[in-house]
């Protein structure tokens, strides 16, 4: 067995052990752990701000992404002292917050980042409403259309939003909001449009939540934010040949079609240096006044 390689780097003063920097990740696009590092270094500025102040679960890929993997919710040990814990009941969490705490988890092969809804001791207001649309298929191509459609009706209800990709399959949709409403509040209004849309497109979109029971139909998913739950953090790499990363988009790009391989690690560095952080484009929404429709029990004209 040949021997371990390591080195060390210095990054804002703390020094990171780097094992085995020659170790291929993502095989197919020639990305090893070395290039991985460099990769999240540019990433860097844009993950970390959103996952600071949330709870964070890694994906780990200790021999690349055609390896076994894990998850990973309790922080590793031995622990740099620069790496700040989130305990919550059980589980001491890490709060992605640093460059250093970033490539310490980039050297032990975490290769996917995915961040709570709800902020490391904040009340429970959220700060965005996510909506997932999950397809059924593997390989969906209506999966643009669908998070058309979904876009158009959020704007008739005067509603700015911001898709990305989830970097697999799905898309997401992101509104960032005033934290006026809770988690249950958001439930309803996304359980409304979830079945405003499968009613208008019953052979695209469905919300039924058991997978054998939804055939081709994309899910429209207004459960998964919530309290305690997860989803792919903007801007985190997935453990795909593409080396994807999830990426927001323009509603322009979406109507293009574009394809969530289109943004990888290679090329997301240029896109992000052109275009920054589109969530940033969208002002907090104030939601509470279509909560307030909803429960009224009337039907709003952008519907009729």
């Amino acid at each position: 067995m040949p021997a371990a390689v390591q080195g060390s780097i210095l990054i804002e003063g703390q020094e990171l052990a780097i094992t085995n920097p020659d170790k291929l990740l993502w095989p197919e696009m020639g990305i090893t752990k070395l290039v991985y590092l460099q990769r999240l270094t540019e990433l860097a500025p844009y993950l970390i701000k959103h996952c600071k102040g949330r709870y964070l679960t890694t994906i780990r890929y200790p021999n690349g992404i055609h390896g076994k993997s894990f998850y990973q919710k309790n922080c590793p040990q031995p622990r740099p002292d620069f790496v700040t814990l989130a305990p919550l009941e059980t589980i001491d969490y890490i709060e992605l917050n640093s460059l250093p705490t970033l490539l310490w988890l980039g050297n032990l092969a975490c290769l996917e980042f995915h961040a709570s809804f709800d902020r490391i001791g904040e009340p429970v207001h959220p700060t965005e409403w996510m909506i997932d649309l999950d397809p059924s298929l593997e390989d969906e191509p209506r999966i643009m259309e669908a998070a058309s459609i979904v876009g158009e009706l959020l704007r008739s209800l005067g509603i700015q939003s911001v898709p990305k990709t989830s970097g697999a399959t799905g898309v997401q949709i992101i509104v960032p909001l005033q934290p006026e409403l809770t988690f249950d509040e958001l439930r309803v209004i996304g359980q409304f449009v979830g079945e405003f849309v499968s009613r208008a497109h019953p052979h695209l979109f469905t919300i039924e939540r058991m997978k054998k029971d939804r055939g081709t139909c994309i899910y429209f998913d207004y459960l998964q934010h919530y309290r305690g739950k997860t989803l792919s953090a903007p801007y985190t790499p997935r453990a795909r040949k593409a080396s994807s990363v999830s990426t927001p988009l323009l509603w322009e790009e979406v109507a293009r079609d574009v394809k969530p391989a289109d943004y990888h690690l290679l090329n997301i560095a240029s896109r992000l240096q052109k275009m920054g952080d589109l969530i940033d484009t969208v002002p907090p929404q104030r939601l509470r006044p279509i909560l307030q429709f909803i429960r009224s029990g009337k039907q709003a004209a952008p519907l009729q």
